[in-house]
């Protein structure tokens, strides 16, 4: 098994205009800037998200393999219906809203249509397992009224400081294959399977990374000049953990960075 303590720590994605996309996290999403030049803007609670502007950007393709969505986890309902209030006030768009049983989620999009998940976990003891183990997560309907009015007042400029990058779905070209390598080789717990897809995690989390191919499936990853995502960074707390991932990388300033199956790039450090 993949060592308890990961946790994402950052994800870097490339997007076609640095200026809209920076306006975009900040203003809707309440991701502070705390750094910034022409080529590159780190955003959000420790810098969890890292943006990189395109030289020539070309459009995404649909069916290409990548980022499905990066999912930011709030650490209280409140903390997601505040979000949920900013958004409504920058007059953001919602893709969709749904209970998940483990969690209660919003979706949406960001300029260059790269997905956003915003979410709020249900305490852990409310999670129901399978018979077989495999937890129940499912998708209903959320109410949104419900979730409004957990937080009263104006949204703040800034969302929660507690908040995290708790997962990353990626679209991947074959989910069995995709399953073999994170469960089999890098030790991710498997969480659960629906129809062409699957979610793996550490520490019994709910999941760590989706693997869909529900717009994917037999697909290539996209043009290097394309928006998407360039590389999620992972860590542990201690350095051990990541002896048994040298298998499956290149180790370099006590880094270890790992190609996944659909050329997703990962670099787990301690």
């Amino acid at each position: 098994m993949i060592d308890p303590t990961l946790q994402i720590d950052r994800v870097t994605l490339a997007v076609s205009d640095l200026d809209r996309s920076v306006g975009f996290y900040n203003q809707g999403l309440g991701l502070a800037v705390s750094e910034r030049d022409e080529r590159r803007a780190l955003l959000g609670p420790d810098g969890s998200l890292e943006l990189l502007a395109l030289d020539d950007p070309a459009p995404a393709v649909r069916g290409t393999t990548g980022l499905f969505h990066v999912a930011w986890l709030h650490p209280t309902r409140a903390a997601l219906s505040e979000t949920l209030r900013r958004l409504v006030a920058a007059g953001a768009r919602l893709d969709g809203a749904s209970d998940h049983g483990v969690s209660e989620a919003l979706y949406l999009s960001d300029p260059d249509g790269l997905g956003i998940e915003l979410y709020a976990d249900r305490p852990r003891e409310l999670w129901r397992p399978e018979p077989g183990g495999e937890l129940v997560m499912y998708t209903a309907a959320l109410d949104l009224q419900s979730l409004l009015a957990t937080f009263e007042g104006e949204a703040g400029p800034e969302i929660d400081p507690a908040t995290t990058v708790g997962h990353v779905h990626l679209k991947v070209s074959d989910v069995p294959r995709a399953l073999e390598f994170y469960r089999d080789r890098l030790g991710f717990e498997e969480q659960a399977q629906m129809p062409s897809a699957a979610f793996v995690s550490a520490a019994g989390y709910h999941h760590h990374l989706g693997l869909n191919s529900w717009e994917s499936r037999g697909g290539r990853p996209g043009a290097g000049n394309a928006p998407g995502l360039r590389r999620i960074d992972l860590s542990f707390d201690d350095p051990a953990a990541l002896e048994p991932l040298e298998l499956y990388g290149t180790r370099e300033n006590g880094q270890i960075e790992i190609a996944g199956p659909d050329g997703e790039l990962l670099r787990f450090s301690a």
